[in-house]
């Protein structure tokens, strides 16, 4: 169930996306909603999976990998309808490919993202990493950027009298515009103890990661 949950944010999020290029009021507030949705149904898988009793190794994994797409393709996107700087999308990719390759090394080992068997080493990491204060933050902070980038494109492609007057006034957009900032700084913040968590593993034999799954 937790496993068909995100893959119907996937769904949700390219459907969401193509009504994003539309010059329609109705598709463009609609894209707003779909895009809500999705991410408020990320708290849901997890939720699922642990109610269930069914946190697997592929679950945390393609848990991940659907945050990955989601964010990822919203970054690009954003910066393709021209209302972030392509920096943005370069930086987010390039650290979550990153993150991602560091952890499919520690994943030979038996150690996933998070759960029993967490790569985490100290407990700062954890804190930044698997926490979830901190991953109810950056859940919290992307979901508002998003949102806020969602209504700048389509207070741009077509008139909202509700939010338009809400997208001129500058105490909004001063928030909107540190909330996506901070979303991009947490999102480095986060990757750093990934590395530092994954290096040991690095000059690691076939023996040593063999050693440590059947240890755990």
């Amino acid at each position: 169930m937790a496993n068909a949950i995100t893959a119907g944010r996937i769904a949700l999020l390219f459907l969401g996306i193509g009504m994003l290029y539309t010059q329609r009021v109705w598709t463009l507030g609609l894209a707003i909603v779909i895009l809500l949705v999705a991410f408020v149904a990320d708290a849901l898988d997890g939720i699922v999976a642990r109610r269930r009793g069914r946190e697997t190794v592929f679950g945390a994994v393609f848990d991940i990998a659907g945050d990955r797409v989601v964010e990822n393709a919203l970054w690009v996107v954003f910066a393709d309808l021209g209302v972030i700087g392509v920096w943005a999308p370069l930086l987010v990719l390039t650290r979550g490919f990153l993150v991602d390759g560091l952890r499919s090394v520690a994943l030979q080992a038996g150690r996933t993202p998070f759960g029993e068997r967490s790569m985490a080493r100290t407990p700062i990491t954890r804190f930044l990493t698997a926490s979830r204060c901190m991953r109810a933050l950056y859940g919290t902070a992307k979901l508002v950027s998003f949102l806020f980038l969602a209504g700048v494109v389509a207070t741009r492609r077509a008139e909202f009298p509700i939010i338009d007057r809400l997208f001129v006034e500058p105490v909004f957009l001063l928030a909107g515009w540190l909330c996506v900032y901070l979303t991009l700084v947490l999102t480095v913040a986060r990757g750093l103890p990934v590395v530092v968590d994954a290096w040991p593993y690095l000059g690691w034999t076939r023996e040593e990661f063999a050693r440590d799954r059947r240890s755990g």
